[in-house]
């Protein structure tokens, strides 16, 4: 598990920390990932299923999705102009 755990990596290299907990309670497993990215509070993502596996594989899925979100987040407010940046539109009179 850790090493498909460090294959977050891939999706955003500025990770400061990658923590699993798994719990077994009731014949459930609930699988917790949290990541914490530098700049940024930390990501959780969190999932239930009969199978440790499975339920870390869901959660896994969970967090790559929430890292490529937050990666184009910051990629696109890069490169976004301002409203002052924008030409002014003259008037014909």
């Amino acid at each position: 598990m850790s090493k498909k755990a460090e294959k977050l990596l891939t999706y955003f290299d500025r990770l400061t920390s990658i923590t699993v907990t798994i719990d077994f309670t009731n014949g459930k497993t609930t699988v917790e990932i949290l990541v914490d990215a530098e700049h940024r509070h930390d990501l959780v993502a969190t999932e239930t299923d009969n199978e440790a596996t499975t339920a870390f594989d869901l959660a896994l899925h969970k967090m790559e999705q929430q890292l490529r979100k937050y990666k184009e987040k910051i990629q696109d407010h890069k490169g976004a102009p301002r409203i002052s940046d924008l030409p002014l539109k003259e008037s014909d009179e």
